[in-house]
Parts: structure tokens; C-alpha cells; sequence
């Protein structure tokens, strides 16, 4: 029974480098292309990872323990070809070694990624991560930087933000105090962080093509989103106008209670409305309820329920709120808050068995469907 030590690149750096078609196995090949990789770039890191493979081999070889080396490398650029390539390659060493079991090594999460794609094929005893030691000198360190002022994407990632916060810096000096300068330049560069780290770049880049297909799809959210942008609007305004009302000597909390009263309602409001057009796409896409968006509306009602009650709460215990009278009888804050409490979970357990409920409606349809195609 055979021990397959497995080097996954799935950059596909080694067979550019190399130009040797994939997969490689045997210990004399592999060793040639160790050769032929480190000559081509011997500052890449996959060179050790193939040093690497041709070392656990040689200890499996010691332990008495049969082993076949391979080098797997992706031969496309995109991320699905890349995988199916693997995949291929891994096929192709499972015909012709049968092994019991493979010992995966990687230098980078990148490969590592594979890894789900080995295990369905032969089980994976381990996996060996190769981290290269560097120089901690000075030299090393000027190469390092080196590197980074090469690559295009982390220049405009870094040095584009940090060199427009030192342009604006005398400007804000000169205009404003030290600690509105400095302030505003770490907010900038808070800002250009976040946008880049949080791919909000890439999002907002893709969004014309997702409104673009969305239109021509003919998608009811697009019309619930806009109109749940509206009530959003509605609700903030209502919210600052009562807010405005209570008086310049109005403590900031009893402000903010009074804004969360008036527009929690018309925010509940869009947030179902978004909800319930997303439910609508799902009809008419024929394809079934997903749980998800069928209990949306009920948790966003829910939550509004609650947290209406406890802003109510502190309206109430500032004499802000007129005592809620019901049937002859003065409500107390307290069992206010708890009716809009009891309220809340009743309509999150109405949307909960809702949605179990059609989801069990829909596998149950599922299964008659299969029975009835299978002809039992």
C-alpha cells in the first residue's frame, strides 16, 4: 500500500516556471524539477515546497514505509479551472498508484484550499505547511520593501492614502486647529483602510453589473428596495422632528429615545417591505421558499416590537409618553415594556412555525417528486 506525498500548487507557478506537464511523480523527477524551478525563480517559495515533499518522502523511505513523491500544479488562471486541473491531476495519480492515503504539503492558505478536493479522493493522513525562515537584517528588509513598492496593488492600497493624508495635513494646519487636522487625516485614512480591507472597492465595482441584470431580470425587490428607502427617509425625518421638539435642555439620551420611538415604526416598515420583495422574487422564481427570507419580515417586525417598547419605557419614565389607558385602566411603563416584549416573541414564534412549516411543506414535495419519478 502506497503513501502518496502530494505538493499542491495551485498558482500554477511550477509548471509556468518549469513548462513540464502536470502531475510529476517519482523521486528522480521531482528532484530534476526542483532543479529546473529554483534556476527559473530561486526566490519562489514553492521551491521549498518541493524540497519539502522530497523530504517527508525520504523519511516515509527510512521508516520503511512505501511512498511515491508528486508535484500537482494548476494549468489555468481562474480559480475553477485551476481546481478542476488539480482535480484531474489527482485522478490521474489515484489510477496510477492506488494509494492508501496521501500527506498534503502546501506553503500558503491559497493551496491549502485544495485540500477538500484531495480528501474526496483518497484520505489525507496529514498536511505539511512549509513556512520559510527569513533574514531579520537590514538587507533583508530592504529587499522586503523592495517588494512591496512593487507590487501595484498594495502601493495603491497604502502608500495612495498615506501620501494624500500628508498632502492635506499642512492644509488642515493651516486652517483649522492641531487636533482637527490630525482628527480628520485618521479618519481619512481610517476610511481608505476600511473601504480596501472590507472589499467595499469591489463592491461597489460590481454594483452597475448587479443593478444591470437586476432590471432586466425584472426583480419586484428593485421596486420594494427603492420604496424602503423612502420610508427610511420618512422614518429619520419624523425621528429629528420629534427629537427637535423636546427642547434644547432635553438631556441627549431622552433625545435619542425619542428619535428611536418615532422612527422605529416607518424603519419596521421598510425593512419588511425590502423583505417582502425579495419573498416575491422567490415566487415567482418557482423555485421554492428559502426559510430565510420567509421569516425576514416576522424578526424585523419582532425586533421593532421591542425595542419601540423599551424607547416607550424611557419616554414614559420621563412623563414624555401620555400613560397608556386601556379599557378604564392606567397601563404602568412596566407592563408596557412587557406587552411589546410578550408582542415581539409572539410574532417571531408566528414567523418561525411559519417557516417550519413551509419547509417542511416544500421537502415533503421534494421527496414525492423523486418518488414519483423513480415510478414508487
Amino acid at each position: 500500500m502506497t503513501t502518496l506525498v502530494i505538493c499542491i500548487d495551485r498558482s500554477g507557478a511550477i509548471g509556468r516556471a518549469t513548462n513540464v506537464p502536470m502531475p510529476v511523480a517519482g523521486w528522480e523527477a521531482v528532484r530534476s524539477l526542483v532543479t529546473d524551478a529554483g534556476l527559473s525563480d530561486p526566490e519562489d517559495a514553492s521551491v521549498n515546497c518541493l524540497l519539502e515533499s522530497l523530504r517527508v518522502a525520504r523519511d516515509l523511505r527510512d521508516e520503511r514505509e512505501e511512498s511515491v513523491v508528486a508535484v500537482v500544479s494548476a494549468e489555468s488562471e481562474s480559480a475553477i479551472g485551476a481546481d478542476r486541473s488539480i482535480a484531474a491531476q489527482l485522478d490521474d495519480l489515484v489510477d496510477r498508484y492506488d494509494p492508501r492515503a496521501a500527506i498534503v504539503v502546501v506553503d500558503s492558505a491559497e493551496d491549502e484550499q485544495v485540500l477538500p478536493i484531495v480528501e474526496s479522493r483518497m484520505p489525507v493522513d496529514s498536511v505539511d505547511r512549509v513556512v520559510v525562515r527569513q533574514a531579520r537584517d537590514i538587507e533583508s528588509t530592504y529587499y522586503l520593501l523592495k517588494q512591496f513598492l512593487a507590487d501595484e496593488q498594495l502601493r495603491s492600497t497604502i502608500l495612495v492614502p498615506f501620501g494624500t493624508a500628508l498632502l492635506l495635513l499642512p492644509v488642515l494646519f493651516y486652517y483649522f486647529s492641531a487636533g482637527t487636522a490630525v482628527a480628520g487625516v485618521a479618519g481619512l485614512l481610517g476610511a481608505a483602510l476600511l473601504y480596501k480591507g472590507l472589499a467595499i472597492d469591489r463592491f461597489v465595482a460590481g454594483m452597475p453589473e448587479r443593478i444591470r441584470e437586476a432590471l432586466y431580470a425584472g426583480q419586484v425587490s428593485i421596486v420594494t428596495y427603492v420604496v424602503a428607502g423612502g420610508l427610511t427617509l420618512v422614518g429619520g425625518f419624523f425621528g429629528v422632528l420629534a427629537a427637535s421638539e423636546l427642547g434644547a435642555d432635553a438631556p441627549r439620551i431622552v433625545e435619542v429615545m425619542e428619535f428611536t420611538y418615532a422612527a422605529v415604526p416607518w424603519f419596521a416598515i421598510a425593512g419588511v417591505t425590502a423583505a417582502v420583495g425579495r419573498l416575491l422574487d422567490e415566487l415567482i422564481r418557482d423555485e421554492g421558499i428559502r426559510t430565510p427570507y420567509l421569516n425576514l419580515p416576522f424578526v424585523i417586525a419582532a425586533v421593532a416590537l421591542v425595542v419601540r417598547g423599551f424607547a416607550g419605557y424611557f419616554l414614559a419614565q420621563e412623563a414624555i409618553l401620555d400613560p397608556l389607558e386601556m379599557m378604564g385602566v392606567v397601563v404602568s411603563p412596566v407592563e408596557r415594556l412587557a406587552a411589546f416584549i410578550v408582542a415581539g416573541i409572539v410574532v417571531s414564534l408566528v414567523g418561525v412555525k411559519l417557516a417550519s412549516d413551509v419547509g417542511t411543506e416544500t421537502l415533503e414535495d421534494v421527496i414525492d417528486t423523486d418518488r414519483g419519478a423513480d415510478g414508487k
